[in-house]
C-alpha cells in the first residue's frame, strides 16, 4: 500500500472500530472514547511539535497537562470571598516581594560587573527576597486554607465561561515551558529528559499540595461545562418528545448528546491545531527546526540560533498541551490532581507518536486515536478473552478466578507488544514523516 493511501485507510479502520463498539456496547461509550481520543491527540500533537520537529526529548508532560487543569479551576471557579478577605492581603504582599527581588537581581546583574561581589550580592538579594516573601506568604495561606476546609480552602477563581481557560491553560504552560526551558534546553538530550521528568512531578506536586490554589488532594468538584446538563435535557418537554420519537430513552439520549456537544467543541480545536501545525511544519520555520533536528551543527554554523529555535518549539508543544489539559479538566468537570501520573500522561503520550509516526502531525492523531482506543477496550477485551479460555475449568476455580480478575491488566501487556511491534515493523510509525 502507498504512503498516500495508507492515512486515510487506517483512519477508516479507525472510525469502524469506534463505531462496532457503539453497536457492541452502547453509543454512549463510543462517544465517551471518541472524546478522549481527541484530548489525547491534542496531546499527541504538542509532543509531536516537540519531538518530531525539533528533536527535544520532554517526559514532563504530565506536568503541562496539569497546568491547563489548574488553569481550568483559576477560571471557570467560583471565587471564595471570604478566603481573599481572609488572606488576598498576605499573597499580594508576597507577590510584590518576588517581584521587588528579580528586580534587585536584575538592577544587580545590570550594574555591578562580574565578580564575586555581584555574587554575594545576587545571593544576598535572593536571601533577604526569600525571607520576606515567606514572612508574608505562610500566614496569608494558613489563613486562606482554615476558611471552611471541607467545602472550600482555597481562593476559587474567576467564575468566568470555563471555555476560556482553554486559551488561558495554553498560556499559563507556555510561561511554565519558557522559564523551564530557559534553565534546562541548554543541556544535552539525556540530561533534558531527566530534568523535564523531575519538573513535571514538582508541578504535579504543586498542585496536589497547595491547598490554597487548587484545594489539592481534596479536588474541585462542580466545575461549570460549555455544554447542555443532562438533567436540564431530560425535563425540557421538546426533548423528551425528539427522544421519544427516536425510540431512545431519555435519559440516553441526554447522556449522548452532552457527549456529542463535547466532541464538537474538542474536534474544532483539535482541526484548528492540526491546521496551524501544518503550516507550521511546511513553513520555512519548519524546514528550519528539521535541519536543527537532523545536524545541529550545520545549522549552527549556517547562524541559525539553535537554543532560541528550540526554546520556541518547546513553548509551542508545552502550549498545546495545556490546551489539552484544560479540556480534559471541563470534560471532567472536577480537577483531581492525584490522577496526573506519569503513565497516562507522558508514558501513553509518547507511545501515540512513536506508533502513529514522529514529525507527522496526522500520524500523531492517528496514534492518539489508536492507543487511546486500545487501552480503553483492552480490558473488556481481556476479560473476554479470560472468560473463553477458563471456559472449561470449574466455576469455583481459584485459577479461573485469577485469570478473569487479571484481565485488566492487559493493557500493559498490550501497550508494550505495540510499541514493540512498531519499533520492528514500522519504526518511523504508521504513517512515516514526509520527507521533502
Amino acid at each position: 500500500m502507498s504512503v498516500s493511501a495508507r492515512g486515510p485507510v487506517l483512519f477508516a479502520i479507525m472510525a469502524a472500530a469506534l463505531i462496532g463498539v457503539g453497536y457492541a456496547q452502547s453509543w454512549s461509550v463510543a462517544l465517551g472514547i471518541i472524546n478522549l481520543c481527541l484530548i489525547s491527540s491534542v496531546m499527541a500533537l504538542g509532543v509531536n511539535i516537540q519531538w518530531g520537529y525539533a528533536g527535544l526529548f520532554n517526559v514532563g508532560t504530565v506536568g503541562f497537562v496539569a497546568v491547563g487543569g489548574v488553569a481550568a479551576v483559576l477560571v471557570s471557579a467560583s471565587p471564595v470571598g471570604e478566603a481573599w478577605s481572609a488572606g488576598g492581603i498576605g499573597l499580594l504582599l508576597a507577590f510584590l516581594a518576588i517581584v521587588a527581588t528579580v528586580a534587585a537581581v536584575l538592577a544587580i546583574r545590570a550594574r555591578i560587573p562580574r565578580g564575586r561581589a555581584r555574587n554575594l550580592s545576587i545571593a544576598a538579594a535572593v536571601i533577604i527576597g526569600y525571607f520576606l516573601t515567606r514572612q508574608a506568604f505562610d500566614p496569608a495561606v494558613d489563613r486562606i486554607e482554615s476558611i471552611d476546609p471541607a467545602l472550600s480552602g482555597y481562593l476559587g477563581g474567576l467564575g468566568l465561561p470555563i471555555i476560556l481557560s482553554w486559551a488561558v491553560g495554553g498560556v499559563m504552560a507556555a510561561g511554565v515551558a519558557w522559564l523551564i526551558g530557559k534553565v534546562s534546553l541548554g543541556l544535552r538530550s539525556d540530561y533534558l529528559a531527566i530534568a523535564t521528568l523531575g519538573i513535571g512531578e514538582i508541578i504535579v506536586f504543586i498542585a496536589k499540595n497547595e491547598d490554597w490554589l487548587t484545594r489539592g488532594v481534596k479536588n474541585v468538584t462542580g466545575l461549570p461545562r460549555p455544554v447542555p446538563y443532562e438533567i436540564d435535557l431530560q425535563q425540557a418537554d421538546w426533548f423528551v418528545a425528539r427522544a421519544a420519537a427516536l425510540g431512545l430513552d431519555p435519559s440516553e439520549a441526554s447522556t449522548i448528546v452532552v457527549k456529542l456537544c463535547y466532541a464538537a467543541l474538542f474536534l474544532v480545536v483539535l482541526l484548528c491545531l492540526l491546521w496551524l501545525s501544518e503550516r507550521a511544519l511546511n513553513s520555512p520555520w519548519g524546514r528550519m527546526m528539521r535541519a536543527i533536528r537532523d545536524n545541529e551543527a550545520a545549522a549552527e554554523a549556517m547562524g541559525k540560533n539553535v537554543t532560541a529555535r528550540r526554546l520556541q518549539t518547546f513553548i509551542l508543544g508545552s502550549a498545546v498541551c495545556g490546551v489539552a489539559g484544560a479540556m480534559l479538566t471541563t470534560l471532567d468537570g472536577q480537577f483531581t490532581p492525584g490522577t496526573y501520573n506519569p503513565l497516562r500522561f507522558t508514558f501513553l503520550i509518547w507511545v501515540m507518536v512513536i506508533v502513529g509516526g514522529s514529525g507527522n502531525n496526522w500520524g500523531s492523531v492517528l496514534g492518539g486515536f489508536l492507543i487511546w482506543f486500545v487501552w480503553v477496550e483492552a480490558e473488556p477485551a481481556g476479560r473476554w478473552m479470560m472468560e473463553i479460555l477458563s471456559s472449561g475449568m470449574d466455576e469455583a476455580s481459584p485459577i479461573r478466578a485469577h485469570l478473569i480478575n487479571s484481565a485488566a491488566f492487559m493493557r500493559m501487556v498490550l501497550m508494550g507488544v505495540i510499541l514493540l511491534l512498531a519499533l520492528r515493523f514500522s519504526p518511523k510509525g504508521l504513517l512515516p514523516e514526509k520527507m521533502r
